[in-house]
């Protein structure tokens, strides 16, 4: 892909997509982005401004199907840019990224800055005998924990 390259971003590879090109349409457009990516990064980073609207309007099914082929790759996908204009005119797509940023596979950062940091705080990367794993961090899994206890404190079922 002209203009995308693979950097390392807190030690994982990222390919960084650029935002000049033809906008993302749907699963078949990303194809080209996940063969560039494949066995050389872990997270591809696309420019919002690079998604075509039908993204946002989660009842194309436009989201699910890109965000499934990169699920389905086992590649991570960052939307990266200012969405805040689609977020508040949708309560579902809210809801889509305050979910999906709490996971590993898809998140919703507003730069390169904000990508580095869930990287740092989520996922550290091993190899062993040539093969990449992933391993949660600890901090992973003390998240985890906090939430749940957060959750059952707030319904009163914490003993």
């Amino acid at each position: 892909m002209t203009g995308s390259r693979v950097v390392e971003r807190n030690g994982v590879p990222v390919l960084v997509v650029d935002s000049a090109g033809a906008p993302i349409v749907g699963g078949e457009d990303v194809l080209d982005l996940i063969g560039s990516a494949f066995g050389q990064a872990d997270t591809v980073a696309i420019p919002a401004e690079r998604l075509d609207e039908r993204f946002f309007a989660l009842r194309t099914g436009v989201a699910g199907e890109i965000m499934q082929k990169f699920v389905n790759y086992r590649l991570r996908l960052a939307i990266v840019g200012d969405i805040s204009a689609h977020v508040q005119s949708s309560t579902a797509l809210r809801d889509l990224v305050r979910e999906s940023n709490r996971g590993g596979h898809v998140w919703f950062v507003d730069d390169l800055d904000e990508l580095d940091a869930k990287l740092l705080g989520r996922r550290s990367q091993v190899r062993v005998r040539g093969q990449e794993r992933r391993h949660l961090l600890v901090l992973d899994r003390c998240q985890q924990v906090e939430r749940v206890l957060v959750e059952r404190l707030g319904a009163g079922t914490l003993r």
